[in-house]
């Protein structure tokens, strides 16, 4: 049996060798030829998981070390008799840390008030739901929308009220919930002049063209997760407040509880004990410099073309 496992996944070298042929490589790496004789694969959201990869293949597991799984064409592995699990809720806390941190800076741009800013949450899933008890946490007035679960306000109305609006959706481009451009010119005509949009969920969220329009030149950014990565549009990254190269979830904790995530599934496939990164393999917390964000702001303003060089040197906080 051959596993095939993308190289940059964290902590899962040598864990699974004992039950099974393994193969570690670059998410380019991952070709029809190479996945042929494959039983299971491990990936990231780099790899796209469909009938040009898949089609006379021996493939009969996924598993994605990722929330997202838009990557992932499942009708296609539901008619295949392909099963594939993703990681959710695995980076909750490292993307929650990653908003806190912006809505800082955030701050500090926003007009002088006396009450306190009003931040719209758009989706209480499991990131969700911890943005918005950090919201509350610091005394923000805060909105949510989540029509899916049936909570809170229309998207309309919460657009109109937020100085600070944060996305954490899947990224979806079919039926009546489709997150595909959400944010789009409509929605955007309905905000605040001044309303910063955060964007750390999937690229394509937030339709990157009408944002650059003239007619929403007051607004800001916060943009983690691009439309088109690794090649992200430039123009955008000069409007935001604050870019970044996808890794607002890129924490130890949270690259520990993908893998393990991805193990555990896989062990139920193959009928064996279930396998997890052992304790002493996993380095211990340490304090993150207070600029952490600018940092890594400045990084990719310098050198937007090296994205996902830059992505992949990442030093897990």
């Amino acid at each position: 049996m051959k596993i095939l496992i993308d190289r940059h996944i964290p902590f899962i070298e040598g864990i699974i060798e004992p039950y099974a042929e393994v193969q570690y490589l670059e998410p380019e790496e991952f070709t029809p030829t190479k996945v042929r004789d494959a039983t299971a694969l491990i990936i990231r959201t780099r790899t796209r998981c469909d009938a040009s990869l898949l089609e006379g293949s021996a493939v009969r597991f996924i598993a994605t070390a990722t929330i997202g799984h838009d990557h992932i064409d499942k009708a296609y592995c539901a008619t295949r008799g392909i099963s594939w699990i993703n990681a959710p809720g695995c980076n909750a806390q490292g993307v929650c840390d990653y908003i806190e941190a912006a809505v800082d800076k955030i701050e500090t741009t926003l007009p002088a008030s006396a009450t306190p800013p009003t931040i719209g949450v758009v989706g209480v899933g499991n990131v969700g739901s911890k943005v918005v008890e950090m919201a509350q946490r610091r005394g923000y007035r805060v909105v949510v929308s989540d029509p899916p679960k049936g909570m809170g306000i229309s998207l309309e109305l919460l657009a109109r009220q937020a100085d600070i609006i944060t996305f954490h959706t899947p990224l979806t481009r079919e039926g009546q919930f489709a997150t595909y451009h959400l944010c789009d010119a409509h929605l955007l005509s309905l905000c605040k002049p001044q309303a910063c949009i955060i964007n750390a969920a999937r690229g394509g969220v937030v339709d990157e063209k009408a944002a650059l329009d003239n007619s929403n030149a007051g607004k800001t950014y916060v943009i983690d997760t691009w439309e088109g990565e690794p090649h992200i549009n430039t123009d955008m990254l000069r409007r935001c407040l604050i870019g970044t190269y996808h890794i607002a979830g890129y924490t130890v904790q949270g690259k520990v509880n993908a893998t393990n995530m991805c193990l555990a599934a896989l062990s139920d496939f193959l009928g064996i004990k279930r396998l997890a990164i052992p304790q002493h393999d996993i380095p211990l917390p340490t304090k993150q410099p207070h600029d952490w964000l600018e940092h890594i702001d400045r990084q990719l303003r310098l050198s937007p073309a090296d994205f996902e060089h830059l992505r992949e040197k990442y030093q897990l906080r």
